[in-house]
């Protein structure tokens, strides 16, 4: 299943959650990405059809290894975009939002040799 961008927002946030807070509902990713519980709700049912999440009896969401995976590459391309923006000058809020925009055109492939030449630069 090919994800769209906010296929992937929805896994990024669920995964940047996670990591905060252990356990998570559709009522914490609405209120993380301030977008309303409907949304929320059609996107749990999408990604969990595609394979990259599952919801327990609990109604907490758990990412699957695929999803995992994705989220984690895009949650990666997120910090490293945000960081050179940052240190490029850019204002800190503007700075995470074109990261987050960037984050979703910039293949793995360009992006994996973007990071190698930036950490060959800092060495």
């Amino acid at each position: 299943m090919k994800l769209h961008a906010s296929g992937e927002d929805y896994l990024e946030a669920i995964l940047v959650l996670q990591k905060k807070r252990g356990m998570v509902r559709s009522v914490d990713v609405a209120r993380h990405m301030e977008v309303s519980k409907p949304s929320v709700c059609h996107a749990v049912a999408t990604l969990r059809d595609g394979g990259f999440l599952t919801m327990d009896g609990d109604y907490f969401l758990h990412l699957t290894d695929v999803g995992r995976e994705v989220a984690e590459q895009i949650y990666e391309k997120h910090r490293f975009f945000t960081d050179r923006l940052i240190e490029a000058g850019v204002d800190p809020v503007a700075a995470e939002k074109d990261a987050c925009r960037m984050e979703h055109v910039i293949s793995q492939e360009s992006f994996e040799h973007l990071e190698n030449a930036y950490k060959t630069k800092e060495e």
